[in-house]
């Protein structure tokens, strides 16, 4: 089938009695879903019908890939690839950094999206199908840029903190040093003065 002949975009309001049939047939709570249009891309065949139509909640600086379906399963490999394409223009465009799904079908791992370690599972924003039974899994689109500054600053401060703790250790070391020899010169200085003293007084030094 020709990706060609299909074209993926954003869900108006002229959409919302299709695809309120497409979420009835899927299943998927119509009432819930209507008032989340904005969320959806649609996909549409040369004559404009819909024929499939995902969901994309934003949370933060994270996503929920939801709600699949398709009225003919048989062009959704067609059609994911497209509509995958144009969520991750989606992510890219309100600076998103991870994904995540609940979505089974086998695609969805073939594009990298894996079950999370406790981690990263421990960080999943409030999404509204964190009580639909079934696994995580998840995928990570970019760096966030303030966490790496972040780490970049505590990095920098980790390093002005231990340079200060050096210069100061150097420099009580300095003044211990300084000490060490000021109390040397002074003790030689009394050698040297009690020595002449004994020598004019024709004093015997103490024998040993």
């Amino acid at each position: 089938m020709n990706p060609s002949d299909f074209r993926v975009r954003r869900a108006t309001i002229e959409d919302l009695p299709a695809l309120t049939a497409l979420w009835q047939s899927m299943n998927l709570p119509v009432s819930g879903l209507d008032r989340r249009l904005t969320e959806f891309q649609v996909a549409t065949d040369r004559a404009g019908k819909l024929i499939g139509a995902i969901g994309f909640q934003l949370v933060g600086k994270q996503g929920l890939i939801h709600s699949e379906g398709f009225t003919d399963f048989g062009v959704a490999d067609t059609v994911r690839p497209m509509l995958w394409e144009r969520l991750q223009m989606v992510a890219t465009n309100h600076g998103t950094v991870r994904a995540w799904t609940k979505e089974i079908a086998p695609f969805w791992k073939q594009t990298g999206l894996a079950e999370p370690d406790a981690d990263t599972l421990s960080k999943l924003p409030a999404f509204s199908s964190n009580e639909v039974p079934g696994k995580w899994f998840t995928i990570k689109l970019r760096e966030d840029v303030e966490e790496v500054l972040s780490l970049d600053k505590e990095f920098e401060l980790f390093k002005q903190s231990a340079q200060q703790q050096s210069e100061a250790a150097m420099n009580q070391a300095k003044t211990l040093k300084t000490i060490a020899t000021v109390a040397a010169i002074i003790l030689a200085i009394i050698v040297v003065v009690g020595s002449i003293y004994l020598m004019k007084n024709n004093i015997a030094p103490p024998p040993r």
